[in-house]
């Protein structure tokens, strides 16, 4: 996946909490080879495609104005479940290059960055108000740029994540403290 530092595109609003990794890709999928053209049909598989595998109408993906996201706007806890790797995959083979979510599972968090997919975690409020957006303008974009830290909304508002990941990692302090090891000196 090509680096970037911005990223101008139609974002699709996820609105389910808890989008665990089985969902993202199912377990079938784990060992096909991920740099055959049709991985990213393995995304979302079982909820954008009935059994005789024709798509879903009603899976947001499947609705035109999304088909082709690039940014994907989650619910709290998106990628939670198990560790699997694959879920960047198909979202990274989709052509995702950003989610944004309150919340997202950690080692799903991880394998993001380790994948070329940049995960942006801003307040529920503000993710809840992004989704209302594109569910009121289907097709509309968001710009996630690197150098600011910020997100566009289709509205027009710029929300920072830089303050997000300061105080994620405060918070991280003085709720995990018994796991971080104690300075040397001390």
């Amino acid at each position: 996946m090509e680096p970037f530092t911005r990223v101008s595109a139609v974002a699709v609003p996820i609105d389910l909490p808890n989008v665990d990794t089985d969902r993202v890709i199912p377990a079938r999928f784990l060992r096909k080879d991920r740099s055959v053209p049709e991985y990213a049909s393995f995304l979302f598989h079982d909820v954008r495609f009935d059994a005789a595998g024709a798509e879903r109408p009603e899976f947001v993906l499947n609705q035109a104005p999304y088909r082709g996201a690039r940014i994907v706007v989650a619910a709290e806890n998106f990628g939670c479940g198990s560790s699997r790797e694959a879920a960047v995959w198909a979202l990274a083979a989709y052509g995702v290059r950003s989610v944004i979510a309150p919340s997202l599972g950690d080692i799903f968090h991880q394998n993001c960055f380790k994948n070329g997919l940049l995960p942006v975690i801003l307040p529920g409020d503000v993710v809840a108000a992004l989704r209302r957006q594109l569910h009121g303008r289907p097709g509309a974009t968001l710009t996630v740029e690197l150098d600011g830290q910020t997100v566009t909304a289709p509205d027009g508002a710029r929300h920072r994540f830089e303050a997000q990941i300061r105080e994620f990692e405060a918070r991280h302090a003085r709720e995990m403290g018994w796991a971080v090891p104690p300075r040397a000196g001390t």
